[in-house]
């Protein structure tokens, strides 16, 4: 539950999310009313985390809950869901003329990776050029993971997919 809580909350980030929008979407609506639920399980997140009551994750008195999110991107790092968005835009007729939707679903908390936007440009166009011959009808999607070593970009079309490795060392901000 604790981290159905992060999970939701980050991927709302600075959009306060009320107590039972909470109840709905994490503990599926087992709970007409606030029995207080939430402040148990946020206040042992905020203890595992190391995080006081006013960071990140802040309570609005009344209302809910707001992840409190600052974008901070240093010169030499691509925001990835700015940079993700644009192009996916710009290919959308292509993606529609061969029977595709995208879906982007990004890792939270990653908000930038070290890495050059053209190299990055020119993966994303070359797996897309590689997979999409072969498409048929169906979702691109394209997914992000973090774990101790590496962050990975990996984009699928109907289970095929092209995957891009950056060591963590040298990647996020």
């Amino acid at each position: 539950m604790e981290y159905g809580l992060l999970d939701y909350l980050s991927s709302h980030a600075n959009h306060i999310c009320t107590r039972q929008e909470l109840l709905d979407h994490i503990w599926g609506g087992r709970f007409r009313y606030d029995t207080g639920t939430i402040d148990v399980h946020l206040n042992a997140l905020r203890r595992k985390l190391g995080w006081g009551t006013r960071e990140p994750i802040q309570t609005i008195r009344g209302v809910g809950f707001v992840f409190r999110v600052e974008r901070q991107v240093a010169s030499d790092a691509v925001d990835l869901q700015l940079f993700l968005t644009d192009w996916l835009r710009s290919r959308d007729l292509q993606l529609r003329s061969a029977g595709l939707t995208a879906q982007l679903q990004l890792t939270p908390f990653v908000n930038s990776v070290n890495i050059a936007s053209d190299a990055l440009q020119q993966w994303l166009d070359a797996s897309l050029q590689t997979l999409l011959p072969t498409a048929r009808t169906g979702v691109l999607h394209l997914t992000s993971r973090l774990t101790m070593q590496s962050f990975t970009l990996s984009l699928d079309i109907n289970g095929t997919t092209s995957e891009l490795r950056i060591p963590v060392a040298e990647s996020l901000r």
